[in-house]
């Protein structure tokens, strides 16, 4: 089954929602990212042209962190029964990932059971940064803890926020360098505080790549000893245990960076839909036939279905 990942989705009225808590909503809306019937029409023959079974529907950037607990539970909620509808909808062609009203843990618990439990979604999603905390702050363990008992999937995505530089923010590069910037920052993070080790059940899906995670492993593996003396574990081997999407702009020699550094067995399909439409979407799939050879069917049919038990 041929599983994409990374896929977006906004209602109009989440994000009018969402728009007056303080998250700036233009990139997302008149892109073909919408729920009418017109665009899901569009999108659902886009996938049958590049023989995409099904897609992962996640509202990452526009997750529901605030710092107000009665707006993000309240976006929270909206954005999984949302999703919710279009799952039950179109069975056979759409899941979904979570959103949590973080940080407010005890929210985020209750609706991280409603979305497994009662929402029948494959897992959650969170972005690269909580209100600009690390995923690997200790204040989140209840919520890694309750990941970790449930053994699903967490699906790490860019929050848009430019890593917080001026210098990324400022010069035009929030999506096209900040986001892979994000993930690398997120997802050494995690590897440093010993995340995937403590809790091993938790399946993360980290964006993109990883960033520029295969390029750096190992210097990371080559410098922890000195500069982050209390990781617990070489960061090759913890970065190996977690998951990465293909998502590279159909760029050849980054796929196969990753396969390398990371594994094949690592890399799940993503497309970044609608930000890789048309001819670039199908190029998302064909990028991969074309780097990976013969560990290409792995990648995108195997790992994903196998990774979200479907």
């Amino acid at each position: 089954m041929r599983i994409d990942v990374h896929a977006h989705l906004w209602t109009d009225e989440y994000l009018d929602l969402v728009e007056p808590y303080g998250q700036n909503t233009s990139a997302h809306r008149g892109v073909g990212a919408g729920g009418s019937p017109e665009e899901l029409e569009a999108r659902l023959a886009l996938m049958d042209s590049a023989g995409v079974d099904r897609q992962v529907l996640s509202v990452a950037p526009r997750v529901p962190h605030f710092a107000d607990e009665a707006q993000a539970v309240h976006a929270a909620r909206l954005a999984n029964d949302l999703y919710a509808g279009f799952t039950t909808r179109y069975p056979q062609r759409f899941s979904a990932f979570a959103a949590l009203p973080l940080p407010h843990l005890d929210a985020a618990l209750k609706e991280l059971a409603r979305g497994l439990d009662d929402l029948g979604m494959v897992g959650a999603t969170v972005t690269t940064a909580v209100l600009g905390g690390s995923l690997a702050d200790p204040s989140l363990a209840p919520l890694w803890e309750e990941l970790d008992r449930r053994g699903t999937v967490l699906y790490v995505h860019p929050s848009g926020e430019a890593a917080r530089t001026p210098l990324i923010a400022e010069h035009n590069m929030r999506w096209m360098v900040g986001a892979p910037v994000e993930d690398t920052i997120a997802v050494t993070h995690l590897l440093l505080a010993g995340i995937p080790g403590r809790y091993p059940n938790v399946k993360i899906i980290i964006s993109h790549l990883g960033g520029a995670l295969p390029m750096l492993l190992q210097r990371i593996d080559n410098q922890y000893g000195w500069e982050s003396p209390g990781t617990p574990e070489k960061p090759s081997d913890a970065a190996r245990r977690l998951w990465y999407d293909t998502v590279g702009h159909g760029h050849v020699p980054a796929v196969r960076a990753a396969a390398e550094t990371l594994g094949a067995d690592r890399l799940v399909l993503g497309t970044d839909f609608p930000y890789e439409n048309g001819d670039l979407f199908r190029r998302a799939i064909g990028y991969i036939q074309e780097g990976l050879g013969a560990d290409a069917a792995g990648v995108l049919d195997r790992n994903a279905a196998a990774l979200l038990g479907l």
